[in-house]
């Protein structure tokens, strides 16, 4: 008779959600634990930021896509410690969960390099809670320009700096440059929306620097032709709720400044006892399990493990849901840990989209500008949702502002009563 292992999987993101589903014919009992109820959709969350899609577009109810798995089980729950010798992690309410094996996948959150007092001026965005508190700010400020009195007094709140030139800042930058000039335009009486600023601020040469530098110039020039002022080789020392203010003095007036500049993995990461590195990350073996306990898997942005030529593997959807099928096969087939071949991760790629028709996009040796790349990002990006209703709504929503600039998702479900 076969013995049915308990898995425990931390984190219904990719990775984690990926390696649950991988086990849904193996012998083993599966439970999921995750903070929320619901599988985020990452990579599309600046839109919900930016007022292009609702909530409900871009995540799936966990117990939803685990419905019909019958060995599978769903707890809504924060994990706050793993007890490796015990073989059991401690939930915040004090409750203990056992595990055969267990997958770590945590996710991460955004780093500020040793400022996390920047975070109540300048929050990231890794949640649904931070897209609409952004969203929110966003929608607030040309409701609060439009009552000052003097173009100098509205200036701050027309004001928008995204640190971090990577693809979530890029993204962010372009839809915000979009929604002043082709959604607000046409809503206010005394002020004009044209008149904001949005300032891409990145720290390096180029923004894009793991993209190619054709790539990168032409993302550049894209934000430039949507009024985005790109700052790079531009440091930031400091951040309050004056604004942004640079190495050499300079200070840029903002109440709206997005912090896209970095990420630091889950503290959680911290009670496996073992070597992190500088974000927080694992050091794993090749089978992705940690030195010395062959049962404990780390997946997605909670891993570190470097490719054939000594480069990190990158901290994105596909790398998480390559390694989520890996572990589960392992699990699933119950590979003896002298039997395991290394995960090798296959590159399918790297794509930002800047706004209407333009995007970038690197396969493989080939690179893509322009509206072909856009078109291959709003393809593969609704293919990968959850869910057919995701898909379509995601679909109708872009259709509808493509053809008339309107976004739907702008309400604002607190009032003007924030101290914003």
């Amino acid at each position: 008779m076969v013995s049915t292992a308990r898995v425990v999987v931390i984190g219904g993101g990719f990775g984690g959600l990926n390696a649950a589903k991988g086990l849904k014919r193996g012998p083993a009992e599966v439970m999921v634990i995750d903070r929320t109820n619901h599988h985020l959709f990452q990579p599309l969350l600046y839109q919900v930021a930016a007022a292009v899609l609702a909530p409900g577009d871009i995540a799936v109810p966990i117990r939803e896509i685990l419905a019909k798995q019958r060995n599978a089980t769903t707890i809504m729950a924060e994990v706050v410690a793993i007890e490796k010798e015990a073989k059991q992690v401690v939930l915040a309410n004090g409750d203990r969960v056992s595990y055969d094996y267990l997958v770590v996948a945590p996710g991460a959150r955004h780093a500020y390099f040793g400022h996390d007092e920047w975070e109540a001026c300048a929050p990231g965005i890794k949640t649904l809670e931070d897209a609409l508190r952004i969203r929110e700010r966003l929608l607030i400020s040309f409701e609060k320009a439009e009552r000052c009195d003097s173009i100098s007094e509205a200036e701050k709140y027309l004001n928008f700096v995204i640190i971090g030139g990577g693809p979530t800042g890029v993204e962010i930058a372009g839809a915000i440059a979009e929604i002043a000039q082709l959604t607000m335009i046409q809503n206010f009486r005394r002020i004009n929306p044209e008149r904001t600023k949005v300032y891409l601020v990145e720290g390096c040469e180029e923004i894009l620097p793991p993209y190619p530098k054709r790539q990168g110039k032409y993302a550049r020039e894209a934000l430039e032709e949507l009024g985005v002022e790109v700052l790079t080789n531009t440091m930031v020392t400091h951040i309050d709720r004056t604004g942004v203010t640079f190495k050499g003095g300079k200070l840029i007036p903002s109440r709206n400044i997005i912090w896209a500049a970095g990420n630091q993995a889950s503290p959680l990461l911290k009670t496996l006892g073992i070597e992190l590195d500088r974000a927080g990350r694992v050091k794993v073996q090749p089978d992705l399990t940690i030195a010395g306990y062959p049962e404990i898997f780390v997946i997605g942005d909670g891993a570190y493990l470097e490719d054939k030529k000594g480069k990190p593997l990158p901290g994105i959807a596909p790398t998480a849901i390559q390694q989520g099928k890996y572990v589960a096969k392992v699990i699933r087939k119950k590979i003896a840990p002298d039997k395991r071949k290394p995960f090798r991760y296959f590159d399918k790629g790297m794509m930002a989209t800047i706004g209407q028709n333009k995007a970038v996009a690197v396969l493989g040796k080939f690179g893509l500008n322009g509206y072909l790349a856009w078109l291959a990002w709003c393809l593969i990006h609704i293919a990968y949702l959850i869910g057919f209703r995701n898909r379509i709504l995601v679909l109708i929503n872009w259709c509808f502002e493509y053809f008339t600039g309107s976004r739907g998702s702008r309400l604002i479900d607190r009032g003007l009563s924030d101290d914003h």
